[in-house]
């Protein structure tokens, strides 16, 4: 990673990001030195390279508390460290954007919490966003504020600067109206979101709520078209733009002869079973993974499955461990693999191995590659990409995606076979469904789903919203 480039990234930008997190961590080492590492996530892979053409300037908390960090400069990309106390990373992000937002706007899967000094936090740290993206920001420039974390942001940054093209993108569901009334801030945060330009989702049906939200409690009047609505004299479009992959390098990735050798290699690692079943999820209560392990354990006790058979492979990205509820879901989900293996598998044939770790890259593709079937069970989900990434690695035509309808990639992979993730026994079916499904018909599905994820990738993505925002084409660097 580069060196801070000090002057350098002093700059004005005319394209900025605005995001809770850089594109980059700061990693304290024991011998108390730093040094910067990549940020894992979609939101880095899906924005990086866009900013790279233009020049442009990210704005975002480096990873570490009360870390005082100068901008710097990164493969032609100037990053603008917000600095978060040890206070806010509890209140503001653990709080009220991961225990109050979070829940609410996924279904309340889990009950959320309402604390006002979390809110008021949630306020102060928006406001600092927008401090220091108005610096960085140059006259005209456009601005694309990013998740939920920093829904305040686009009117905060609007009463700073309003020369500035605001675009804001919610990269989670946007709750039907019945359940964003429960939030006590809701006034708040919809008037937030009115200070953009133009408010992004993944779905239509995102779109549709914040429009009703809009009018009801933002006191926006509809226009003539039905994602347009005007506010305090400014005019305020909405819609749906489902976020994507760069599906064209996993498809690459997944052909390289040393990611084809290791998919073999795991597969006989694993005693060379008839079918492999996979799941990939960061360790959270929306993802459904106690769903899939609960089906495929009652596959095994009524016999239509055997551990000999199939095998199931998860892993589970670690996430929040801070967080008792998070803690005490890995514990629940290690019980129920533990308990698993301890009735159906054999000594040294497991029916389920857990792994709680991140992969690099290209071991994850060749797992895609390995895994006969995909099992992505949300309980709901913005988009969930993980669901495109095997869609994208499996050059070979094969494997089969077992998608929960509740995903936003459902309504794009329709040739998927979808569940709804609350209904065990349609869960089952699906997965013996996709284990003795024909190579034929899973080709089939296979190649009409790779057209869609191929086509529509991330780049698509990022180009449709901005130009629906209103962004000057890139100038070609020499």
């Amino acid at each position: 990673m580069a060196e801070p480039a000090r002057g350098s990234a002093d700059r004005s930008a005319d394209f900025v990001v605005v995001a809770n997190r850089l594109p980059v961590d700061l990693e304290k080492l024991p011998d108390g030195t730093q040094r910067w590492k990549r940020s894992p996530g979609g939101l880095v892979t899906a924005l990086e390279p866009m900013l790279r053409h233009r020049d442009g300037a990210w704005v975002g908390w480096p990873g570490v508390p009360d870390a005082e960090v100068e901008p710097l400069v990164e493969d032609g990309l100037q990053l603008h460290p917000v600095t978060l106390s040890a206070q806010d990373v509890e209140d503001y992000y653990e709080g009220f954007s991961n225990a109050t937002l979070w829940p609410l706007y996924h279904d309340v899967v889990a009950t959320p919490t309402y604390h006002r000094h979390w809110w008021q936090a949630y306020v102060r740290v928006n406001e600092r966003f927008a401090s220091a993206t108005a610096r960085v920001a140059a006259q005209g420039a456009t601005v694309w504020v990013q998740d939920y974390q920093l829904q305040l942001l686009p009117a905060a940054l609007r009463r700073r600067r309003p020369d500035l093209r605001i675009g804001f993108f919610l990269h989670i569901p946007m709750p039907p109206v019945e359940l964003f009334l429960q939030l006590p801030w809701r006034r708040a945060i919809t008037e937030g979101l009115l200070g953009a330009d133009l408010v992004g989702f993944h779905t239509p049906g995102g779109a549709r709520n914040f429009r009703t939200l809009a009018v009801r409690l933002g006191g926006a009047k509809p226009a003539g078209r039905s994602e347009v609505v005007t506010r305090d004299g400014r005019t305020v479009r909405f819609g749906a733009f489902p976020i994507s992959i760069d599906s064209s390098h996993l498809d690459a990735l997944s052909r390289e002869p040393a990611v084809i050798e290791r998919a073999k290699q795991i597969r006989i690692d694993l005693g060379n079973p008839r079918r492999i079943v996979l799941g990939v999820d960061r360790l959270d209560y929306t993802k459904g993974i106690d769903v899939r392990l609960r089906a495929f354990e009652e596959l095994l006790a009524e016999g239509r499955i055997t551990a000999d058979d199939a095998v199931m492979i998860q892993l589970a990205t670690p996430s929040r461990e801070r967080v008792d509820h998070y803690q005490q879901m890995r514990a629940d989900i290690e019980q129920a693999v533990g308990r698993i293996n301890g009735e159906y598998g054999r000594v040294g044939h497991p029916a389920v191995h857990y792994l709680h770790q991140s992969l690099p890259r290209d071991e994850l593709v060749a797992f895609f590659l390995a895994a006969d079937v995909m099992l992505v069970t949300p309980l709901r989900d913005g988009m969930n990409l993980v669901a495109k990434e095997y869609v994208a690695c499996r050059s070979d035509e094969g494997g089969t995606l077992v998608l929960s309808e509740f995903a936003g990639a459902a309504l794009e992979l329709k040739d998927a076979l979808l569940v709804n993730p609350y209904d065990i026994d349609g869960v089952k079916d699906a997965i013996a469904a996709a284990l003795a499904m024909s190579a034929p018909e899973a080709g089939k599905r296979m190649r009409s789903l790779r057209r869609q994820v191929l086509s529509h990738d991330v780049d698509r993505w990022a180009r449709s919203y901005l130009d629906a925002l209103g962004l000057p084409p890139a100038e070609e660097k020499p």
